[in-house]
């Protein structure tokens, strides 16, 4: 049976052993049951999906896939009526084979539709159901597989028959963070949002200790006011020191929460040219902080 919590990307070690054997950059990851032409019922695989290729593995610290699926020629995703509760079941239709997948839970299978369909289509999908933030993610990830296309196709003819794979910075994969996270002190952040208030009104930062993190943001209501909350790590799960403490699993999350609790309000701060990754500002609802860090 598959976890219901969401999972943590695999340990750094892991990372760095299988990227020995692949380059492509990591997009997605997490459980996916899995039932392709040759096999009789369902596997259960730990997931990357990399550039355009579907990456197995027996558990989540396995150094080695058992299997790896390209999906650059998909011809479409068709949603499947599922008897079990709380599960999505997908078929990936391609040009030699049709493979089903099942997540494990709703919310998963509209995350690993909307990866699947960016990176093949090479545009975002309008019909899926995320959140503002999951679609920053997406559309992140739609700038770096076009960049990655760009220097496949500017590649000699002789590198691409030895290999296909372009090597790319990996700091982001080893440690994925939300788009607006920068390493920063609190002074830097506010001089960030002062500066350019066009680019977002959010940041995450390393909070004043190692084990913890700061939101900082800039809210415009009467005059503009910055303020920063603390993120805690707990265990798994990160805690936002409010009056009262909110908890979640990831700090994709905690970024998500901000922006649906000052209904769009506040939008992550993020160095690109491209407007598609901008929300649209709404009427703010402030937050209770419980102090300042």
């Amino acid at each position: 049976m598959m976890a219901k919590k969401p999972p943590k990307p695999a340990p750094r070690r892991i990372f760095q052993e299988r990227l020995k054997i692949t380059s492509l950059p990591l997009y997605f990851e997490g459980f996916l049951l899995v039932k392709r032409s040759e096999y009789q019922e369902y596997k259960h695989y730990w997931t990357e999906l990399r550039g355009t290729t579907l990456f197995f593995y027996s558990d989540k610290k396995s150094p080695k896939y058992v299997d790896k699926l390209d999906i650059i020629d998909l011809t479409c995703l068709t949603d499947q009526n599922s008897t079990e509760k709380n599960c999505a079941n997908f078929t990936l239709v391609l040009p030699k084979e049709e493979v089903q997948l099942k997540t494990e839970n709703t919310e998963s299978g509209e995350e690993w539709r909307g990866f699947i369909l960016t990176v093949t289509e090479l545009s975002v999908p309008l019909h899926v159901s995320l959140l503002p933030g999951q679609v920053i993610r997406l559309h992140e990830v739609l700038e770096r597989e076009k960049k990655r296309r760009i220097e496949i196709e500017q590649m000699p003819s002789s590198a691409l028959g030895k290999e296909k794979e372009p090597v790319e910075d990996y700091v982001d994969v080893l440690s994925p963070m939300p788009v607006c996270f920068y390493s920063v002190s609190r002074k830097e952040a506010t001089e960030m949002l002062e500066k350019n208030p066009s680019l977002g009104n959010m940041i995450l930062r390393p909070g004043s200790d190692s084990k913890s993190y700061s939101i900082t943001i800039r809210q415009e209501i009467d005059l503009p006011r910055i303020k920063h909350y603390k993120v805690m790590s707990v265990g798994k799960n990160y805690t936002i020191e409010l009056e009262r403490p909110v908890t979640l699993p990831n700090l994709f999350s905690v970024i998500d929460y901000f922006m649906k609790e000052t209904r769009g309000n506040l939008r992550p701060f993020i160095y690109s040219t491209d407007e598609t990754l901008e929300t649209k500002g709404f009427p703010a609802t402030s937050l209770k902080l419980k102090k300042n860090v």
